[in-house]
């Protein structure tokens, strides 16, 4: 089975509305690169479950995913990039707010070799005022507390190496916040503006209460893993070939190819 450069990684959770224009936008925007379509329905409502596995009857490339329960977004994220099979990933929102067409654009700055991750800047928001609010809000408090130089968090649209996402530690709301838990292990961040359209059909999950103060606890624990970390750190490998004594291994560094037991071992114990 051949291995796509990049797994696009959508969260959704009551957007059939949405989701037929969306992947139609995905195709269009990746139209010569060898990609696949991870959509995960997160214990819809409407009718997304159906309308996903009829498209995907027809399109090998689409692969959708579903909750019985509810888990939330970061849950729905974590595990389909556990079986997305890209070097990369890209995650945009299931409402349709973010824009496929970016998606060449932040895949094209992070192979360049020098980032981790590239996050979406939504430099022009197309959201009522309460959303925007809360959402300005939330970034601040993150900004002033995590220092990620990061603008725009909650931008779902997001470009990061697979493995340097597998390596990352797992808990509930972990989306909201990639640059910094990138960050702690040594990689390197960068914000590329990008288009934000109002939502279509639908309503909006998010308000103040779960973008700030739900986030509050969740900051302290980023706050906390920051502090512990002793990432990166370099290693000298013995190499008995003749005529060398050592040789200095690869730095550990959250953009480079990551052991897959490591990182399994290391999810598992995020996890528990």
């Amino acid at each position: 089975m051949s291995t796509p450069l990049v797994s696009i990684v959508i969260p959704a959770k009551d957007e059939a509305g949405n989701l037929p224009a969306l992947l139609d936008e995905v195709d269009a925007a990746l139209v010569g690169t060898d990609y696949e379509v991870l959509v995960v329905d997160d214990a819809s409502q409407d009718d997304s479950w159906a309308m996903l596995t009829r498209r995907a009857a027809g399109d090998s490339r689409l692969r959708p995913l579903h909750h019985d329960k509810s888990a939330g977004q970061s849950t729905s994220v974590w595990q389909a990039a556990r079986a997305a099979r890209g070097t990369w990933l890209a995650t945009l929102d299931g409402d349709g707010q973010n824009d496929p067409a970016d998606l060449p654009n932040l895949l094209e700055r992070a192979q360049r070799g020098d980032v981790t991750l590239v996050a979406g800047h939504r430099t022009t928001r197309r959201d009522d005022w309460l959303k925007r609010l809360s959402s300005r809000v939330a970034n601040k408090v993150r900004t002033a507390l995590l220092k990620d130089d990061t603008p725009d968090t909650g931008c779902g649209l997001k470009v990061i190496h697979r493995d340097a996402f597998l390596a990352l530690p797992y808990f509930n709301h972990m989306h909201r916040f990639l640059p910094a838990l990138v960050q702690a292990q040594g990689g390197r961040c960068v914000s590329v503006p990008v288009n934000h359209r109002p939502r279509g059909a639908g309503e909006s999950h998010y308000g103040l209460n779960n973008r700030l103060w739900a986030g509050l606890l969740d900051i302290l624990g980023v706050m906390w893993l920051r502090k512990r970390t002793r990432l990166p750190a370099p290693l000298t490998a013995f190499d008995a070939s003749p005529g060398e004594v050592s040789k200095p291994a690869a730095a550990h560094s959250s953009h480079q190819r990551l052991g897959a037991d490591s990182a399994a071992a290391s999810l598992r114990e995020a996890s528990r």
